[in-house]
């Protein structure tokens, strides 16, 4: 098993820290095998909304140039791949199709954080009510539809009384079609570092009765999160304790 991590964020998010060659040396350091950058990605919104959590668009061209200079440089110490983490904005997604192409990107996560569009300011991350719920299931079994996604990242993001029967309900509707369609769901380091309500022993002892694959991700917000071994050893020893099947590689965009 190799300890790799495919969501790692930069600056150009306005909530991280740290130069983007100081993560690729802090994977180095960590033993890390491959590292996917997967900033929050941008979007082309029709408004004029800017978002607070993500790169404007006309930053996006510097954040490749970047990794893939990184890319070269380290290539005979570590395997780097330039990722987004993106939400399924279904009204954005056929500008999200192209700019994935255009730009080569290697693959996206799906960061699940907003109904329809970041634009309404609806975030699942806090308490809501069940439609929200329910739409945010909804969201994510449209991102696997599409196909364009490596895995979900903090598949529990959702905010919803965890011992209620509708979040059993839902949570188990997501895990039966994620497992249905072979993806992947993320055990997050960040919220588990963090004491956040991810990830959650409900929601895990779902993904336990599907079966369902998982990968861990640090979900990197400074170069030092990199090198939190004993949280990253805590996870793999909790998932390696339930029925759910540890990868730790992704499917990439086929180009």
């Amino acid at each position: 098993m190799n300890k790799n991590n495919y969501h790692t964020h930069t600056t150009r998010c306005y909530h991280a820290s740290g130069k983007d060659e100081e993560y690729v040396k802090a994977a180095i350091k960590a033993g890390i095998k491959e590292l996917g950058f997967s900033d929050h990605t941008p979007w082309h919104y029709d408004s004029s909304f800017k978002a607070t959590m993500r790169m404007p668009e006309n930053q996006l061209d510097g954040y490749i140039e970047s990794i893939l200079s990184l890319k070269e440089k380290y290539k005979d110490q570590i395997s780097i791949l330039v990722g987004l983490e993106c939400e399924y904005f279904e009204k954005y997604i056929p500008w999200l199709k192209q700019m994935l192409e255009d730009k080569k990107i290697d693959y996206i996560i799906l960061g699940n954080h907003y109904y329809k569009t970041d634009e309404l300011h609806d975030y699942f991350g806090t308490p809501v009510d069940e439609f929200h719920l329910k739409a945010y299931v909804d969201q994510c079994i449209q991102a696997i539809d599409s196909g364009l996604y490596s895995y979900i990242a903090h598949p529990d993001l959702v905010y919803y009384d965890q011992d209620s029967k509708l979040y059993q309900e839902e949570m188990s509707r997501l895990c039966a079609y994620a497992k249905e369609k072979d993806m992947p769901l993320e055990y997050n380091l960040l919220g588990f570092m963090t004491h956040r309500h991810y990830p959650n022993k409900a929601f895990w002892k779902i993904a336990n009765h599907y079966k369902n694959k998982a990968i861990i991700g640090f979900d990197a917000h400074s170069p030092d999160a990199l090198l939190k071994d004993d949280i990253y050893q805590q996870a793999f020893n909790y998932l390696s304790s339930l029925d759910v099947e540890l990868i730790d590689t992704i499917q990439t965009l086929k180009k």
